[in-house]
């Protein structure tokens, strides 16, 4: 017999528009969208984006408005400050959310891991003992217990007090 997983909540990824060119130069200017694309912040010079596919709930990264691939082109005042917002986020992700780990990463470029590699961006994510069960190990399946937008929510509502 076989099993079958339904996800309904998929149905957007494959039924939704498709956003023409980077989506992440999409998201920087659409600031009138940042509910529906789940912006958490934006300043002069980034925005905290929640990871819409995340690796545990409460994924999000930092990106810069500037469009580049290269890390080492990157204005150093940019880098600077996404460097100072990640900090921010770890303590957000902590006291804030819970967490009692933060994993922080960039895949730089396809053969890097990149699933976007056009545009540069930084990861954190929020970890737990235990965070990861036998439905991850044997069936490469993530379960979540909570859902996106409540999640979505909550980070949007603690931000203030860390950022």
């Amino acid at each position: 017999m076989e099993d079958i997983l339904y996800a309904p909540w998929r149905e957007e990824y494959i039924s939704n528009k498709k956003i023409e060119g980077c989506i992440f130069c999409h998201i920087s200017s659409h600031s009138q969208d940042d509910e529906e694309l789940h912006v958490l912040y934006r300043d002069e010079h980034c925005f905290l984006v929640m990871n819409k596919y995340p690796y545990t709930p409460g994924h999000f990264m930092i990106i810069p408005h500037a469009h580049t691939d290269k890390l080492e082109e990157l204005d150093s005042e940019v880098w600077l400050h996404m460097s100072a917002l990640a900090q921010k986020g770890v303590r957000l992700l902590k006291d804030g959310y819970g967490a009692q780990g933060v994993n922080i990463g960039m895949n730089l470029g396809i053969a890097g891991g990149a699933g976007i590699a056009e545009h540069i961006h930084m990861h954190l994510v929020p970890r737990w003992s235990r965070d990861t069960n036998f439905i991850t190990s044997i069936a490469d399946t993530r379960v979540y217990s909570s859902d996106f937008e409540k999640i979505y929510r909550r980070i949007k509502k603690l931000l203030p007090k860390y950022i």
